[in-house]
């Protein structure tokens, strides 16, 4: 087996419950950035936060579990008016909500979702991995933005992750 594969592995163990479900999943119906869905993003955001916790030896199954579950609003946002507020204010507290609806989370977790769109959220974070989970996410964003990454890049790691 490889060292990437090995990787994959053991971030699928920390998530599988969340891949599996049929929630979770629906969030590919959803665009986050340009031709780039929600859960492609989200997948993004989570594997490279594992990966980093990993390194850092910090809370690596909570930071990949919070980051898969950030953007987990389930509304497409570009659609004007379907919510109050502006998205980038409101989405945390609308994908806590729904995390806490279909899943068992922690409070690092809870934090991660709720806070990962700081210094837009009032609170500072409480957790060192949600500081990661929010550098990752802004990179993250970036290159999805700009195009770097496109949803054809990130179709292979959505493949790798949730097919195998």
């Amino acid at each position: 087996m490889t060292k990437k594969l090995k990787l994959i592995r053991r971030y699928q163990s920390c998530v599988k419950d969340m891949i599996k479900h049929e929630k979770v999943r629906s969030m590919e119906g959803y665009i986050a950035h340009f031709d780039v869905d929600t859960l492609a993003h989200s997948l993004f955001v989570s594997y490279w936060s594992f990966l980093i916790c990993r390194k850092l030896k910090m809370d690596y199954r909570s930071a990949a579990r919070g980051a898969l579950l950030h953007d987990f609003y389930l509304y497409d946002w570009h659609i004007p008016n379907i919510r109050e507020g502006l998205h980038g204010f409101t989405h945390p507290a609308t994908s806590l909500t729904n995390a806490k609806k279909y899943f068992k989370i922690s409070d690092l977790e809870k934090d991660i979702i709720i806070k990962h769109m700081w210094p837009l959220t009032i609170l500072p974070p409480k957790y060192k991995e949600t500081y990661v989970v929010i550098l990752v996410d802004k990179i993250c964003a970036t290159l999805e933005t700009f195009k770097i990454v496109n949803g054809k890049k990130l179709a292979s790691l959505k493949h790798e992750v949730l097919d195998s």
